[in-house]
């Protein structure tokens, strides 16, 4: 009798971990009315090859790389990354994620047609920070790769 309580016990647990999990894959991809757009979908290169007529878009900096040099201890700093769409298909940039919350990046929420140029704009707040600093910031795109690093360095004393 002991072993068949043990079993139920156990069913229940799983139960509630299926549970769990069916309802964080539910709530965890939430869209919030926002509209996923087709080009960002469409993409003609895989891992099994890719197709060099395929319509892309080709996000190209002219540096990923910025260094602030010295700065105080508290000051809240920017740089405009320039950048040109040199492929054939318009740019969308979806989305910049960061590696801290002292830094956030603005881009163009338009598309980039062939041959147009922009900027991103990351902001790095030094409140807090001493010594050394290194920052990235990811920028996601339809663009061929998906994804670029842009990466900001600086020396903070205090």
């Amino acid at each position: 009798m002991k072993n068949v309580i043990l079993s139920w016990k156990g069913a229940g647990l799983l139960v509630c971990q299926m549970a769990l999990v069916a309802m964080l894959t539910l709530t965890g991809c939430s869209s919030k009315g926002e509209t996923v757009d087709v080009d960002l979908i469409n993409n003609p290169n895989s891992a099994s090859g890719y197709d060099e007529s395929a319509k892309m878009p080709v996000i190209t900096f002219d540096q990923d790389l910025h260094d602030f040099g010295r700065l105080s201890e508290g000051e809240n700093i920017s740089y405009s990354f320039h950048f040109r769409n040199t492929g054939n298909a318009d740019l969308i940039i979806s989305g910049c994620g960061a590696t801290c919350g002292c830094t956030v990046a603005s881009y163009p929420k338009n598309r980039i047609a062939p041959g147009d140029d922009g900027y991103i704009t990351v902001s790095f707040n030094s409140s807090g920070k001493s010594g050394q600093q290194y920052q990235e910031v990811t920028v996601m795109s339809n663009a061929q790769p998906a994804r670029a690093k842009l990466r900001i360095t600086a020396q903070v004393g205090r």
